[in-house]
């Protein structure tokens, strides 16, 4: 079942395909804590189809919070890390697996405020993908964290 979006997201994602993790509830990515629909607590995070890669709407809950109003920095980097596997799944077609990941923070990430993640493909080397993503606000469009990683493709 896919809910619906918080009202904040509607015009920006109005008519993007939403990229769905297939297979089953017996899908173990399905129990992921980052993307897994079925985790209890996790994040959920959701992406969409663009024409440059995915984004997504994000609306970080203060239970994440580190500094006051802000979230945690593991959580802003568990976030980049989403976008940018479904940004392997967008151009590569398969699920990865994170291999390297460099997170740059450039302003607190507020809690309780929607974001968007961004994310593009760098380039695709076969057995390894290079991606970049970056979390901005939504209504600002302030940059306020980039990531880049390097992903391996599971097989088939």
């Amino acid at each position: 079942m896919t809910l619906s979006l918080p009202e904040p997201f509607h015009a920006s994602f109005a008519g993007l395909e939403e990229q769905i993790l297939s297979g089953g509830s017996d899908n173990s990515f399905h129990q992921c804590f980052g993307c897994g629909p079925s985790h209890p607590t996790g994040l959920h995070v959701r992406t969409f189809r663009t024409d440059e890669g995915v984004a997504s709407p994000i609306l970080i809950s203060r239970q994440y919070e580190g500094p006051p109003g802000a979230a945690h920095g593991g959580i802003v980097a568990a976030y980049l890390d989403e976008v940018l596997a479904a940004t392997v799944l967008r151009f590569a077609g398969r699920l990865g697996v994170t291999g390297e990941l460099t997170i740059r923070y450039m302003k607190p990430v507020p809690t309780e405020t929607p974001i968007v993640g961004r994310g593009s493909l760098v380039a695709d080397h076969g057995r390894y993908v290079d991606v970049e993503g970056r979390l901005e606000n939504l209504s600002t469009g302030v940059v306020l964290a980039t990531g880049r990683g390097r992903f391996f493709p599971l097989p088939a």
